[in-house]
């Protein structure tokens, strides 16, 4: 097959502060024919991601910067669409790391054939994909158990959503703060939240001290800054935090100070882990299988906020830092 133009989004410059769209473009490509052994993919979900704006700077972190004039990445669900490997044949849905385009070639190598039966296909993007395995696997790292009282920070997006509902799963008391009444609702009434509150209302720490008056056992960190700071002044002794995400700081020029109070670490013997799901994937087949599970029998939610198009990829990503998003933000593509 010869001929076939896609549309990718690339990082035209770094963002400083918030992102705005002047810092991306998009470019129109035209596919080579493929070679042996390559598969040509087409996307149908991608994901946009709160971590994508760490390697929009030009600094070494855990993963590497995006570069400039070049594609952007995230997990992405597509279709193949022609296969010259024998391992993927046209039709098969897969995974990739090849978002933020909507045709793509790649080697075997590169692609993860996922179960079509599940339905949307764009769960394997959000609870029953890396979101949903960060929550899961946070739960673990954090030594969850029935009667703890959990506090997640981030609470209605695509981690802190099935985090909560895993929780309560377990038999958890389950506290969750978000931005808006709306959100504080979808936690209440759709996943099962005990308590949910806006921090726009007041203070997180007097709020939490209101509603968790014996304090608590568990944070997950999906916020940092002075949501961290509250959580530091109501757990328990023995308490864990599961440090799982920043946004609050992910676009500040400069480093902001650590908690005030983070002597409570000492005085109160608190365990704090941080959380990078890339280093769990081996337990994915025992996450797919468990969360999987419950998808179907309807014990948990796959939520998601769907922007249409390819053009709609760079209004969702920066919508994420204005709390635009319930759920799991993905970006339709076919």
């Amino acid at each position: 097959m010869t001929g076939i133009t896609s549309r990718e989004v690339r990082l035209a410059s770094r963002p400083q502060g918030v992102p705005t769209a002047a810092n991306f473009t998009l470019a129109q490509v035209e596919l080579a024919p493929l070679r042996d052994q390559q598969v040509l993919v087409r996307n149908l979900f991608m994901s946009v991601d709160p971590y994508m704006r760490g390697r929009m700077n030009d600094a070494e972190s855990y993963i590497q910067p995006f570069e400039l004039g070049k594609a952007l990445e995230g997990r992405a669900i597509g279709e193949v669409v022609e296969s010259a490997s024998g391992e993927f044949n046209p039709g098969d849905a897969v995974s990739s790391n090849l978002g933020w385009r909507e045709c793509f070639i790649a080697s075997p190598g590169e692609l993860r054939r996922v179960n079509r039966d599940v339905q949307p296909l764009s769960a394997y993007l959000g609870a029953l994909g890396m979101t949903g395995m960060t929550a899961w696997v946070g739960l673990r790292l954090a030594e969850v158990k029935s009667g703890d009282v959990v506090y997640i920070s981030g609470a209605a997006g695509a981690v802190g959503s099935v985090a909560g509902q895993l929780a309560k799963l377990r038999g958890c008391r389950v506290i969750g703060s978000t931005r808006s009444l709306e959100k504080v609702d979808f936690l209440r009434d759709e996943c099962g939240f005990d308590i949910a509150f806006s921090y726009k209302v007041g203070p997180v720490a007097e709020q939490l001290s209101i509603e968790a008056p014996e304090g608590i056992d568990v944070y997950f960190d999906n916020v940092g800054g002075k949501t961290l700071e509250a959580a530091l002044s109501v757990l328990r002794v023995h308490g864990r935090i599961i440090a799982c995400g920043s946004i609050s700081g992910y676009n500040d020029k400069k480093p902001r100070p650590g908690p005030s109070n983070l002597f409570n670490m000492i005085t109160k013997r608190l365990t704090m882990k941080g959380l990078i799901v890339g280093d769990w994937l081996d337990l994915r087949p025992e996450f797919e299988g468990e969360v999987g599970g419950l998808i179907r029998s309807g014990k948990l939610r796959n939520k998601e906020t769907v922007a249409d198009g390819i053009e709609q990829a760079v209004p969702s990503f920066i919508g994420l830092f204005r709390g635009r998003n319930l759920g799991k933000m993905v970006v339709k593509l076919a």
